[in-house]
C-alpha cells in the first residue's frame, strides 16, 4: 500500500502486465499503418510514460509530438477541458494517433476529435493503455485498447493523485 497526500491506494497492475499491453497495441499499430509514417500523439501529462515506452517499441518510421490538455481536479472530472499546450505543425494528409494514458469520461476525446478534424488528417485513430468502459460516455471510437478497467480511480505509470504518483512503474487504485 502506499500513501498520495490524504488517500492510500493498493497494488493493481503491474508492470508487466503494462508491457504486455503496450506491446499488444504496438503490433496492431504497425499492422495498420504499413507503409505510412503516422504522427502520435501523446496527451499531457498523464501519457509521458506510455509514450515513451510505445515509442520504444515501435520499430517502424514515425514522428510523436504531444498536446497538453486538463479535465481533472483531485479524483473528479470537472468536464471542463482545457487545452494548455497546442501543436505546432501542420498534420493535414497525416496519420494521427492520439496515445492517451487512460480514457474514463470521454470529454477530452471530444474536444480532440474537433481539433483534428480542422486539421483536414488523413486518419484520426485513439489508443489509450487504460479504458473505463463503465466511465465512457461518449460516441468517439477508440480504436486500440491496452487494458479494460473498472471505474476505479487509479495512479502510477504516469496518472497522478494532485501531482503525486506519476513515476510509481505500475498502477495502484484508491483503497476503498
Amino acid at each position: 500500500m502506499i500513501q498520495l497526500h490524504d488517500k492510500q491506494f493498493v497494488p493493481f497492475i503491474t508492470a508487466k502486465e503494462i508491457e504486455f499491453a503496450l506491446t499488444k497495441m504496438v503490433a496492431q499499430i504497425e499492422d495498420d499503418f504499413i507503409g505510412e509514417t503516422p504522427v502520435f500523439i501523446g496527451v499531457l501529462n498523464g501519457s509521458f510514460m506510455v509514450v515513451s515506452d510505445f515509442m520504444k517499441l515501435y520499430k517502424k518510421p514515425c514522428e510523436v509530438s504531444f498536446i497538453k490538455m486538463a479535465s481533472y481536479e483531485g479524483t473528479e472530472t470537472t468536464n471542463d477541458v482545457k487545452q494548455l499546450i497546442g501543436l505546432n505543425q501542420d498534420l493535414t494528409g497525416r496519420s494521427v494517433i492520439i496515445i492517451e494514458d487512460i480514457v474514463d469520461t470521454g470529454n477530452t476525446l471530444v474536444e480532440l476529435k474537433e481539433l483534428f478534424k480542422k486539421q483536414n488528417v488523413k486518419h484520426f485513430k485513439i489508443a489509450t493503455l487504460f479504458f473505463k468502459p463503465e466511465a465512457y460516455t461518449k460516441d468517439v471510437k477508440i480504436d486500440y485498447v491496452g487494458i479494460r478497467i473498472p471505474n476505479k480511480f487509479i495512479v502510477g505509470y504516469g496518472l497522478d493523485y494532485d501531482g503525486l504518483g506519476r513515476n510509481l512503474p505500475e498502477v495502484y487504485k484508491l483503497k476503498e
